[in-house]
Order: C-alpha cells, then structure tokens, then sequence
C-alpha cells in the first residue's frame, strides 16, 4: 500500500536511511526542514518534497500534516545547549505534544515515534531518558483515540555517518597510543540503522503493532571499551583503551560540559550508568533478523 508519510528529523542520520527506503518503496515523503537548501542533494529522490519548516510551530505542523495518512517523527538531541534539561523537554516532550495535537487535527491515520532505550520519565538517570519517557507517556495518553501509534525504543544506532562509532574512530586517530575512555564499562547491543529502518516500514500497515513498543537491538552486546577496540582495529590503527575510573569518568564529562559542541557530558554520563540492552527482542517480533557490527564495520 502507499502512503504519504510526512517525516520530522528526515535529514539526520536515521532520517535519510528511512527517507531513501521510503521513496524507494514508492511512498511519498514529505521532510520537514529549517534549511532545505542544505540537504538539497536529497532532490534526487524522486517522490521526495523538502519544505521548509519551523516544527515546533503548531500551525506550521497542522498544516503540513494535511493530506498526510502517516507522521514519523525522529527529531532528538543527544545533549542540549544549557543546564537543568529544558532543552531536553522542548525537543523530546514538548515538541511530541504539538505533533500529536497536529495530527489529531489533520486526521493522519498513523504516528510512528522514536523514543530510546530506557527511556523513563520517572526513573531515568539523566534528563535525555526522563524527557524520552515523558514523551513516550504523552503518546500512549493523548493517542489511545487515535491516531493509531508504534514507539520504536532502539539500543545505540549505528552504520556509516553514525555520530557513535565514527566518534570514537576520529578520537582514535588523535590519541598518542593510548585512549583513555569514560564509562568503558558501559553495555550496549548496537543496532544497525538499516534494521531500524526496517522496522519502522514493517509498522507503516501492520494493525497488530498499533499501540505497541518495540525495543531495537543488535544481536551483541559489547562494552563501549569493546566498541572502540574494534574501531581501532579496522582503521588499522594500534591504541591501548585505557578504562578511566567512574570518578574520572565524571570529572571528565563535568569538565566537557563546557567544551563547546559538548562532546561528553554530564547528561552522556547518566545515560551510560544503565546498560542498553533490550529486554525483549523487537527484531525479531517484526521479523527482522539483526544485523552485526562485525559485519557492517568494515564498510565505513
């Protein structure tokens, strides 16, 4: 069946995985952006519309979402500008409350929502997994009436242009032979970004996973130490990872919350105090064999 999907966040690094299967599929897309004139090259899509956008204007929202069955919304930060997780709150809470609202008004049939692993408004360690949850409380609340909804709750997400593993290889190249690592006993179960894509085109028609959440992981679950190490290993390179202890890893992420651009921080550092790793396999209720990074490491 095609569809015409309206995506926020459809320049990101998820977003363009998922645009270009989209159209691939013959669906028309809709992407939603400050500056069209920068993601131009995306044009040569065929069925793709880029439109210039503030999203979190509710007008501008209620009238884009018009003509539109379905609304996928992937907009998120990993860090915010200030202190104190407003910044958090306005991407991740309050911009899910306007989307809701304007789809409600528009009449879109379905909203699929990208939430994160762990995410709690109540019990998570940082402002990014509290304001996740809230989020996702906000969707199951205001959409129990409709629109039909799928929150996709993924594990760290990678594949080549990642801001995850590319990170930490940029890094590599830097260190004199030895790389001191914060929270390298942090767990994670990668998952490829062309599964996640998968499983958000298996959740555009399927009635069965209206309503539901599915947590997204890969088939490993490896320490970020374990991460970098195979990082390092297929860039050829040779560096020692050195663990920093949990208060060093703390100081660390204080000290970076000043750096501009906030490589590390504070928040990064709560986050990675609970393991990422699924406890049920959302692949595999879809269908979706994961993929490892074993596998995809090499092609970066």
């Amino acid at each position: 069946m095609s569809h015409t999907v309206c995506v926020l966040g459809g320049t990101g690094f998820i977003g363009r995985a998922l645009v270009a299967r989209l159209v691939a599929d013959g669906h028309a897309v809709k992407v939603l952006t400050r500056d069209p004139a920068r993601h131009r090259e995306m044009l040569v899509l065929p069925t793709l519309r880029l439109v210039r956008a503030d999203v979190h204007d509710p007008a501008v929202l209620g009238r884009e979402f018009r003509g539109c069955d379905t609304v996928v919304n992937l907009v998120g930060i990993l860090n915010e500008r200030g202190f104190g997780g407003r910044g958090f709150r306005r991407v991740h809470t309050d911009l899910t409350g306007k989307v809701v609202t304007a789809c409600k008004a528009a009449g879109v049939a379905r909203y699929l929502h990208m939430s994160a692993l762990n995410a709690d408004a109540e019990r998570g360690p940082s402002h990014y997994l509290r304001s996740k949850g809230a989020a996702e409380d906000l969707v199951r609340r205001e959409c129990a009436a409709g629109p039909a909804y799928v929150i996709i709750r993924p594990s760290v997400v990678f594949g080549p242009g990642d801001s995850f593993v590319q990170r930490f290889a940029r890094l590599a190249r830097r260190m004199p032979g030895v790389f001191p690592l914060a929270c390298a006993n942090a767990k994670f179960a990668p998952v490829y970004v062309g599964d996640v894509v998968e499983a958000i085109v298996c959740c555009l028609d399927r009635k069965e996973v209206a309503g539901r959440s599915f947590e997204l992981c890969g088939p490993e679950v490896l320490t970020l130490a374990e991460v970098v190490r195979r990082a390092v290993r297929t860039l050829g390179l040779t560096r020692r990872v050195i663990p920093l202890p949990r208060p060093i890893s703390r100081l660390q992420a204080a000290i970076m919350d000043f750096v501009p651009g906030k490589p590390f921080s504070t928040d990064n550092y709560r986050s990675a105090t609970v393991d990422s790793v699924c406890s049920r396999d959302g692949l595999g209720e879809l269908g979706i064999a994961p993929t490892s990074m074993r596998a995809v490491l090499p092609l970066y």
